[in-house]
């Protein structure tokens, strides 16, 4: 990146900045717009990760929001600009070497060069090198440095730089310094594609999403563990609003009819409104959650968000099935603290499934009426958490419509696209018709619906 620009340029690559981050989800306003203009106009351009810092400190709100900020920074403000010298060549066992020697010497400047050399010499496709575009997939796939972990490892050990490292430290090091190097080998790749295709466009669909964002059906492990460490914090956000509307509901509604009686003193002006006292009643929650498949990191999420909840109700029980049902409410409970277990001990604990593997919502249904129809009363608000597959069986419908008669409200949280409700062995159109369903794809949607759809 060049220390001189034009100030038109500067000014169209931080607005643009902003606009891409805004896109991902990040609540920019003015105040933090202007906060930033002014860091680049103090910090300059000469020392970029300094301007990445400040322009970090002046645009984001939390450190979970980094994962988005600095590939888009990279996009705006890449470290560079073209492509390397027309007539330079690659050869991949000398990069190879290179790559090697950077690693165990941990050379930053020498490994960011070299993911130039990588996207270059290998990342390049269609008719001719970087005629249609540029993958970091292929380059890292043709160069394959996670390979080169025995080599480095022997080399840092014969220079003796290995001190105070034990033999699983230094390896972790290594993995450190190598994903580093594909952290690079991506952000050059985005680059050459940005200056290609333009930079609003990469940074808006070539940019992971925020982790509250990523759909749940498809979020890896990495991101479910971004998640669960939010649902504390989460929960806290959700109880102020609850509390808050309970004190609104707490004050009552108008009795019309004792006001206009009251107003009789006043010509007919309802000059003091008498409200219709409410009883305070702490509402009570039953969870049904499907955990087969893909669906389980959903129902696993809202799980520990309700659970962190609690307090706000005055009961909260717990129910998982993949074609059998079990109450899991003392499982939860001793599983909240160790999150990451809590799929692996509902199901070694809790009897889930039958003589076969596949999720059967008729049948579990079916069991949930027979063994718990206790849980569900007038003061309860049941949501069901899955994606309405059968596996093409018997639905139960007759079940369903039994839990929403007895309970005081039923939701049916579904992490699918609406799109997809009906299709193949989906059954989400015919419970949609007995039950209230909410498309509920990712965090941000969930925490909406949470707030707005539970009991107070």
């Amino acid at each position: 990146m060049t220390s001189a620009a034009p100030a038109a340029d500067l000014a169209e690559r931080l607005t643009g900045l902003v606009g891409a981050l805004r896109s991902h989800g990040v609540r920019i306003g003015t105040g933090e717009s202007v906060d930033a203009a002014q860091a680049l106009e103090a910090l300059g351009l000469a020392d970029r990760e300094r301007l990445r810092e400040g322009l970090a400190a002046t645009l984001l709100h939390n450190p979970g929001q980094r994962r988005v900020f600095d590939p888009v920074f990279d996009v705006y403000f890449p470290r560079r600009v073209g492509a390397l010298d027309a007539d330079t060549t690659v050869d991949r066992e000398d990069l190879r070497d290179r790559l090697a020697e950077a690693l165990a010497a941990d050379d930053r400047a020498m490994l960011a060069r070299l993911a130039q050399e990588a996207v270059a010499g290998f990342g390049g496709y269609g008719a001719t090198p970087g005629g249609d575009g540029w993958s970091s997939y292929q380059a890292l796939d043709r160069l394959r440095p996670q390979t080169l972990m025995a080599r480095v490892r022997d080399t840092v050990r014969a220079r003796g730089d290995a001190a105070g490292f034990t033999d699983r430290l230094l390896e972790d090091e290594i993995r450190r310094r190598i994903e580093e190097f594909r952290r690079q080998v991506a952000t050059e790749a985005r680059r050459r594609v940005a200056e290609r295709r333009g930079r609003d466009e990469i940074a808006r669909r070539a940019v992971a999403p925020t982790a509250d964002r990523v759909d749940f059906l498809f979020a890896g492990r990495d991101r479910l563990a971004e998640l669960r460490k939010v649902v504390q914090p989460l929960a806290r956000k959700l109880a102020t609003r609850l509390a808050a509307r309970r004190r609104r509901a707490s004050r009552g509604t108008i009795d019309l009819r004792r006001t206009l009686r009251g107003s009789l003193s006043t010509g007919g002006v309802p000059m003091r409104p008498v409200l219709r006292r409410r009883r305070p009643v702490r509402p009570e929650l039953v969870l049904v959650c499907d955990v087969s498949g893909s669906v389980s990191g959903f129902s696993d999420f809202t799980m520990l968000l309700v659970q962190a909840l609690h307090d706000q109700f005055s009961k909260v029980r717990v129910f998982a099935f993949v074609n059998r049902i079990d109450e899991v409410t003392g499982l939860l409970e001793r599983g909240a603290a160790d999150s990451d277990g809590l799929s692996a001990r509902i199901r070694d604990e809790a009897t889930l499934t039958g003589w076969h593997g596949s999720s059967d919502y008729g049948v579990a249904f079916g069991e949930f009426t027979e063994r718990y129809a206790d849980a569900v009363g007038p003061r309860t608000t049941v949501f069901v958490l899955g994606d309405a597959r059968t596996n093409m069986s018997d639905p139960n419908l007759p079940a369903v419509r039994d839990i929403s008669e007895r309970s005081r409200r039923t939701y049916w949280l579904n992490p699918e696209p609406r799109s997809q409700w009906g299709t193949g062995d989906s059954a989400a159109p015919a419970y949609a018709g007995l039950v209230e369903m909410h498309e509920c794809r990712n965090a941000r949607q969930l925490s909406a619906l949470i707030a707005r759809l539970l009991p107070v």
